[in-house]
């Protein structure tokens, strides 16, 4: 039986059960019409197709593998056991919710056991994981596990602030707020020290968040 994990995304429907190009444009006149516009009209003709073409953009995580961008690792590290930190890796995803944007900031940081990655792998697994549907606790820990999981390092540390468009574009309508999460695996949950080292070299925004 499959058995859907929570910590993980769903698998894209496959190309068999996903709509076509052609529904796909239809729903978005269907949305404008909803809207109380004219998808006939001039400047709306093409916003269909534009359509379509952007969320091919904003959603190509569901193509995307983030643990095989994690598969080429370098062992010729002369022995390096410190932290490997790649902090403010702007990302962009969408909510889940309301199909708003969610802006903002990634800090991923691992100590390694004998091997490490590229550091714009770490920024791949980012974006993978960003070009989905999301909530941002989800995808923190779907980060740090990826990079569990594949690397098999010391520890794992990721730490994301975002604004969210639901938020400050609709409901409360609050600006300039951003949302702080973070997951620390092994020697960052483990050990304080380690973990306020990462948090003091990324700029503490646990804290700031606070």
């Amino acid at each position: 039986m499959n058995v859907h994990r929570p910590d993980l995304p769903r698998e894209a429907p496959s190309p068999q059960l996903r709509p076509t190009r052609e529904e796909a444009e239809e729903a978005v006149r269907t949305l404008l019409r909803w809207a109380g516009d004219d998808p006939g009209r001039e400047g709306l003709i093409d916003t269909p197709s534009r359509v379509a073409r952007a969320y091919g953009e904003w959603f190509r995580g569901y193509d995307e593998d983030p643990h095989a961008d994690l598969q080429r690792v370098f062992e010729e590290v002369e022995g390096y056991d410190e932290m490997v930190i790649l902090r403010d890796i702007r990302f962009e995803s969408y909510c889940e919710h309301h199909l708003a944007p969610i802006i903002g900031r990634a800090h991923v940081g691992y100590m390694p056991d004998r091997r490490v990655v590229g550091i714009s792998k770490l920024a791949r697994v980012v974006d993978s994981f960003a070009k989905r549907l999301q909530v941002q606790e989800k995808m923190t820990a779907q980060v740090a596990n990826a990079i569990r999981d594949v690397l098999q390092p010391k520890g794992v540390a990721v730490v994301l602030e975002a604004e969210h468009q639901c938020m400050s574009t609709r409901g409360v309508h609050k600006h300039g707020v951003s949302m702080v999460t973070s997951t620390m695996l092994g020697v960052f949950r483990d050990d304080h020290a380690t973990r306020r080292e990462f948090l003091t070299m990324v700029g503490n925004p646990v804290n700031r968040g606070g």
